[in-house]
């Protein structure tokens, strides 16, 4: 009788062990295959954004080549006011550049927008200003508040900073270069004009690029 029951357990612990074996090793498979595919998955978005980093550097670093040189070698010979002054303007078309060139040609707009609407702000202010009075610290914080101002009332609270900023720089740069002061802030336009364009048009590019690189993988 012992003899029997411990057959009859040996059979029920063999068919156990024969229907859990074969689940047992298809569930390690597979749980070995998801980990090697998370492996592969995540190696190929660190590869993806390696390679998109890359090109945004190359990118956004060319396209503030371009802006530099445009300023200071090609328009410096149309108008300007003193190397120093080409130099300032190369600056700030750079500025303007890295302010537009975004991940997407979406966002390059949206920013390109954004920054000749708070220049826009800034410019007028500051000629108006310039035309009629000197340099002075009083000046250069009622053209912050004011512009502040208006901003906020018109609900445009995201230029009050950008438009700030500019309206800052403008302002000491005039009062760096008296002689005709009023052209600084028609100068800052032009440069950011510039480096806007230059920076929009780089990521078209990018952006046409990208969509060929992608048919391209694709077929």
């Amino acid at each position: 009788m012992s003899n029997l029951q411990v057959t009859h357990s040996s059979d029920a612990v063999a068919r156990v062990v024969t229907k859990l074996s074969p689940l047992t090793l298809s569930d390690a498979v597979a749980r070995l295959s998801a980990v090697m595919t998370s492996g592969q998955t995540a190696e190929g978005r660190v590869r993806q954004r390696t390679v998109a980093a890359l090109a945004h550097s190359v990118g956004v670093g060319i396209s503030c080549l371009v802006s530099y040189w445009l300023i200071t070698y090609v328009l410096s010979h149309v108008h300007s006011v003193s190397r120093a002054d080409d130099q300032l303007g190369g600056m700030w078309a750079v500025i303007a550049t890295v302010f537009v060139y975004r991940i997407t040609y979406r966002q390059s707009v949206g920013a390109a927008l954004s920054r000749m609407a708070a220049t826009v702000v800034s410019f007028g202010l500051v000629l108006i200003y310039l035309m009629l009075f000197p340099f002075h610290p009083l000046g250069l914080a009622a053209l912050i508040g004011t512009g502040t101002f208006v901003l906020m009332v018109m609900g445009r609270d995201d230029l009050v900073v950008t438009t700030g900023i500019t309206t800052a720089v403008v302002m000491v740069v005039a009062a760096l270069s008296p002689h005709d002061a009023w052209q600084q802030p028609i100068l800052r336009l032009a440069d950011t004009l510039v480096g806007v364009a230059i920076g929009v048009a780089a990521a078209r590019l990018g952006l046409r690029a990208s969509r060929t690189a992608r048919r391209t993988h694709g077929s």
